[in-house]
């Protein structure tokens, strides 16, 4: 009996490796997920959003590296390196950004447990809170934020970052931002990187911020325009302004020298009567 649960147990350790293979080859896009501190429900709520676009292997991390192993992937060493928590491999057809974009939506926000990481630098802000006097005033100086009573109420008297970036979460750090209703952390998928044909895409290159890429896409756009049209490149997209400058440029040079063609002759002839008035009022005086 021990030998045939050992046997089904390594059959069963084979086939997601083989899986791992199998998906790693049919799909061009690899995801390395951290599934740490993910509650059930919510994964099973991503998996139905995402359901038709990636496929999830969730095993023991010797298992992962082994099939990413096989796979002989250009720079599948770094990829190995990036499995981190309790790890999970997603496969899939698409596009990194728009699949991070996706995973980001789905996300909800929650209150920081102590233990955790900080995923950016945690702040209490200026202002005031729900506190009456007492206790917690101490509360606040022991996180170095300064606080006192205003309107009978305690109030933070300036801003102040208690846990930076990648540092851990205090008990009391913890407390006293689930009491204020802040709620750092974020519940859901946590995609550590994605690996496409060799190239390893971070989790903050692919956090695109779309408003601000737009501005400096049309900021890009506008430049390249302006210049194009500066030093005279010709092509569909300037041709107009290139024209309209020259036309411009043609009739400032034509009224500067008198020339009498009749597209600007009323300009030349109001010309010389400005001229004409600024002789007369100067002989006048």
């Amino acid at each position: 009996m021990a030998n045939e649960k050992t046997c089904k147990a390594a059959q069963e350790k084979k086939d997601v490796v083989a899986k791992i293979e199998k998906f790693g080859k049919e799909y061009p896009i690899i995801g390395i997920l951290n599934m740490e501190g993910l509650p059930a429900s919510t994964l099973l709520r991503v998996k139905k959003q995402l359901k038709g676009k990636v496929e999830l292997v969730m095993t023991r991390k010797t298992l992962l590296q082994r099939g990413l192993s096989n796979l002989k992937l250009n720079g599948g060493d770094e990829v190995i390196n990036r499995l981190k928590g309790m790890p999970a491999l997603m496969f899939t057809r698409e596009n990194p950004f728009a699949l991070y974009r996706i995973i980001k939506r789905s996300k909800q926000p929650a209150a920081a447990k102590p233990g955790q990481i900080a995923p950016k630098d945690l702040m209490i802000q200026k202002g005031p809170t729900p506190f009456t006097p007492g206790p917690v005033i101490s509360e606040f100086a022991a996180l170095g934020v300064k606080a006192g009573v205003e309107g009978g109420k305690v109030a933070v008297k300036e801003d102040k970052i208690v846990v930076k970036e990648g540092e851990v979460i205090k008990p009391n750090v913890a407390s006293m931002l689930a009491r204020l209703g802040v709620e750092p952390m974020e519940i859901g998928l946590d995609l550590a990187c994605v690996y496409e044909k060799g190239t390893i895409f971070d989790k903050k290159i692919l956090d695109v911020d779309e408003k601000q890429f737009m501005a400096n896409l049309i900021g890009a756009a506008s430049s390249g325009l302006n210049l194009a049209v500066e030093i005279g490149y010709t092509n569909k997209d300037t041709i107009t302004l290139l024209l309209t400058k020259a036309v411009r440029n043609a009739r400032g040079v034509g009224i500067e020298a008198n020339i009498l063609a009749p597209e600007i002759l009323g300009d030349v002839l109001a010309k010389a009567e400005r001229i004409a008035t600024q002789i007369k009022n100067q002989t006048n005086n």
